[in-house]
């Protein structure tokens, strides 16, 4: 790392998908976010770059850019005087490799590339991400943040399936869950607002977004979490079914004449919000119909309520105790009548909602939206970026104390 103090060091937190890259230029020994962007659609017509500075929103064109030039733009907006100290990258799929946060080597690529088969919409893109900053950044260190790394304390009651038990050992197919560095940070946010050490404390996070998981955490490791060895197992979506009969992919196949592929990708793509409803994933769109007298779309709220709060119920089964049930992701930390609804179908943990603070998405300070003599449910905004930064940060600093 360069000779910088180590409140002035920065990182670039990149997470690439398939034909975009989202970027943040973080110090996050002060917890500031310097830059953020996108790049939407590389290596196609219409491209653009969008970024944000203090506040200020801007946005350019480009042409036809591959993943290198897409960060070559990036490097274009930041502010004069930053340096980049050190990249971390979002990684999907760590599988059993990788159990925590790792330094980028050509070993670790190799491990990545083998993990690739569990993941194949992610982790291929995550793979052309560093190998482009490498390009980009030849003397800098890298760091890889992995969604799967948090729940690797998983029990193995937890993460094994009831399949032939060599399925696990030769092909390792097993339980890893999602969200992890998501579920990690507002875990640790949630103890500092409750005034609590977190190693006391028993809490249910539940990460909704187009995307959504819940995890169960005991004294800061996740022990259980309803995402399993890909991203649609769980809850209900924004396009994806969550938990389905295994047998559905057999009797589809047949009465439709689609291939197992067409399967999945209806699993995961035509279905959940989108496919109950019959007109959007969004959340925001589904309640104002819903509002309107939609009764599709209040059908597919009411499926995804439940679902979520029958989980919620499902998982206090990994806990010692529960002290507090935390909502984050687009639709936990906005959506005033999926938490009111939720909620009300907990009737076990006996919350008592506070209308006016679940209207304002939480208290302020504590992000209570529950009474002061309830069973506490809070709100606390995630910020994977801030978490991919620390990490970054301190695994550089741990290799070179």
């Amino acid at each position: 790392m360069p000779t910088t103090t180590a409140s002035s060091q920065t990182v670039l937190v990149i997470n690439c998908g398939s034909s975009s890259v989202k970027f943040a230029l973080i110090q996050p020994a002060r917890e500031t976010s310097l830059l953020t962007g996108q790049v939407d659609r590389i290596g196609e017509s219409g491209s653009s770059l969008s970024w944000s500075i203090s506040g200020e929103k801007h946005q350019r064109a480009l042409s036809g850019v591959d993943l290198a030039g897409a960060l070559q733009e990036v490097m274009t907006v930041i502010p004069a005087g930053l340096s980049v100290d050190a990249i971390g990258h979002r990684v999907v799929h760590g599988a059993e490799l990788f159990t925590g946060s790792v330094r980028i080597t050509d070993s670790v690529v190799s491990g990545l590339e083998e993990c690739t088969p569990l993941a194949p919409l992610h982790n291929p893109a995550n793979l052309a991400g560093i190998r482009a900053a490498t390009m980009i950044f030849p003397d800098k260190p890298q760091v890889g943040v992995f969604d799967t790394a948090f729940h690797q304390t998983l029990p193995r009651k937890a993460y094994l399936y009831a399949v032939p038990y060599e399925w696990y050992t030769e092909d390792h197919f097993r339980r890893y869950g999602f969200h992890g560095t998501s579920h990690r940070f507002v875990a640790e946010e949630a103890a500092k607002r409750l005034g609590r050490p977190l190693e006391e404390l028993g809490l249910i996070t539940v990460h909704l977004g187009n995307g959504c998981s819940a995890c169960a955490v005991e004294g800061g490791n996740s022990v259980d979490t309803t995402m399993g060895m890909s991203p649609l197992e769980g809850l209900v979506m924004g396009t994806r079914s969550g938990d389905v009969d295994p047998a559905l992919h057999a009797f589809i196949a047949g009465r439709k004449n689609w291939s197992l592929e067409r399967v999945t990708e209806a699993l995961n793509k035509q279905s959940g919000l989108l496919g109950l409803s019959g007109q959007s994933n969004d959340m925001r769109t589904l309640v104002d119909a819903a509002d309107r007298g939609d009764e599709r779309a209040d059908m597919a709220i009411e499926v995804f309520c439940y679902r979520l709060a029958k989980s919620i119920m499902a998982l206090t089964a990994a806990l010692k105790h529960i002290d507090a049930l935390v909502f984050t992701g687009g639709i936990g930390e906005n959506s005033v009548s999926v938490r009111a609804r939720v909620l009300s179908q907990l009737s076990l943990l006996a919350p008592k909602i506070d209308p006016e603070r679940n209207a304002s998405n939480g208290a302020p300070g504590t992000g209570l939206i529950t009474c002061d003599d309830s069973f506490p449910c809070l709100v606390v905004p995630t910020n994977e970026e801030l978490m991919i930064a620390r990490e970054t940060l301190a695994t550089i600093q741990h290799e070179n104390p």
